[in-house]
């Protein structure tokens, strides 16, 4: 805010912070400008994709793979723990490769509100699973179990990295001399 504050200086000197402030606040409200947290100062993409509170929506993927493998590969199937797969698998079917499409088409929040992210990644999970089990259809490993469940894993951790890879880049150009994003 002090750097806002010095150059709008530079064209209204009679300006005080909380004028500016306001200002701000407005064109907050009004959608004219979007506000982010400034990029945190990492050197590397590796220390980026270590910072959880940036990168929570990786995680959750993360997470969404490793219990899915759990669920289908050690939970029984039997009535209680069957509840555990259906759950983890429909997230994992429904959900989450179109999520992870989404957040690596538009990485950052200001691009779309919740609905229309959640709307895209049910609405691209049913057009990408079926894709990836046509795919496999043609491949020596065919439909079975055991291909989809790593098909589903390696496109959600891929697509994922790319989308994270996507936010560390715009923000590592932002704050370079006489770049914008």
């Amino acid at each position: 805010m002090s750097e806002l504050f010095s150059i709008a200086l530079k064209y209204n000197a009679n300006l005080s912070q909380e004028e500016l402030a306001e200002a701000v606040r407005r064109l907050k409200e009004e959608s004219k400008i979007f506000l982010e947290m400034p990029p945190p100062g990492v050197k590397s993409f590796r220390e980026y994709i270590m910072l959880r509170e940036w990168n929570t929506w990786f995680s959750f993927v993360v997470l969404i793979c490793l219990l899915t493998v759990v669920a289908v590969y050690l939970v029984p199937s039997v009535y209680p723990y069957i509840t555990l797969r259906w759950i983890a698998g429909s997230i994992f079917v429904l959900f989450l490769p179109g999520y992870v499409t989404v957040q690596a088409l538009f990485p950052f929040s200001r691009d779309l509100d919740d609905v229309e992210r959640f709307a895209l990644s049910v609405g691209l999970s049913l057009a990408i699973t079926p894709l990836i089990g046509l795919m496999l259809n043609y491949l020596p490993w065919g439909i079975r179990l055991e291909p989809i469940v790593f098909s589903l894993c390696l496109y959600s951790l891929a697509t994922g990295l790319i989308g994270t890879w996507r936010r560390y880049h715009s923000a590592t150009r932002a704050h370079q001399p006489g770049t914008s994003v």
